[in-house]
């Protein structure tokens, strides 16, 4: 019988430096032609709303995200993501359960975030900054300090009630979190930068330290860019999709760069000693979400 597994079991299989491990895996498949993970697609819904469908297969696993993203939801108290991950065998199709796909999404966007900074960043030592105060800002603050031993976590949102509240979260779970008013108030200390937000517009300055990692995980749209171009067009690219970032990663489109300077993940396969900074832009796709399902559901 196939089980469903509600966010508090998702969240208890996908640890996030296992996860990162097997994101690892699942990039290495992608990049010898093993795993397949075609574009998602996009439906928009009322009201600024968007449905989307995210399949990806490998020889032993098949899964199918169906996500629904909807703005408004906020305003009558509902999550802002809703979905599931529906997890097949791949050679009979047989289901073998079904994932929260909010829970699946967080984790595996933080933890790709992870992967990137222990392979790309030119100091992991923290402290980190989180622009954002949500889901993703709560799970790329667990990540970072369970995968890279980070110290101390400074919060920063548009909402100082919300980043009060994050941070006092992630004390209660203990680590050592401070909110701030304004990212310029602390980028002279923090080599590693998380922006998680839905803003239009960039959230912080164009001026960080040298030897900055950013990662940028909050907009998937060709119209919103979190990071100002000034700052992108400095920094060494990378993404966790070059297809699906050259339609949706506006931090790099509005920044006009030059596509063949910015290199995917899966063609990282170990750590490289970069001068900063470095900027990583997620966009998520299916592959992500495969890594997930191979964790919780081993051979």
């Amino acid at each position: 019988m196939m089980r469903i597994f509600d966010a508090a079991a998702t969240a208890s299989m996908l640890p996030y430096v296992p996860l990162s491990e097997s994101i690892a895996k699942v990039l290495a498949g992608k990049a010898s032609g093993a795993v397949c993970s075609p574009a998602r697609l996009s439906m928009p819904l009322p009201d600024g709303g968007v449905l989307l469908l995210m399949p990806a297969a490998d020889q032993d696993l098949a899964v199918t995200k169906l996500i629904t993203v909807c703005p408004g939801n906020s305003e009558k108290g509902l999550p802002l993501i809703m979905g599931e991950v529906v997890v097949m065998r791949a050679d009979t199709g047989e289901r073998l359960g079904v994932l929260d796909g909010p829970e699946v999404t967080a984790r595996r966007t933080a933890a790709a975030s992870l992967l990137a900074a222990e392979r790309l960043a030119p100091n992991t030592d923290g402290p980190l900054l989180v622009v954002g105060a949500g889901v993703q800002a709560l799970s790329h603050a667990l990540a970072f300090t369970s995968g890279l031993g980070v110290g101390e976590v400074f919060v920063c949102s548009r909402s100082r009630g919300s980043a009060d509240a994050l941070a006092d979260r992630l004390r209660a779970a203990g680590l050592v979190a401070w909110s701030v008013g304004h990212p310029e108030e602390v980028l002279d200390k923090t080599p590693l930068i998380v922006t998680a937000t839905t803003s239009p517009v960039p959230v912080i300055p164009a001026k960080v330290r040298q030897d900055a990692f950013i990662a940028a995980v909050g907009s998937f749209s060709p119209k919103q860019a979190e990071i100002p171009a000034e700052l992108v067009r400095r920094c060494q690219l990378f993404v966790d999709d070059l297809d699906a970032a050259r339609s949706e990663a506006g931090d790099l489109i509005l920044a006009d760069v030059e596509w063949k300077e910015v290199t995917p993940l899966e063609l990282v396969p170990e750590r490289l000693e970069l001068p900063g900074p470095v900027f990583y832009k997620a966009v998520g796709f299916a592959a992500l979400d495969l890594a997930a399902a191979r964790l919780a559901f081993p051979r």
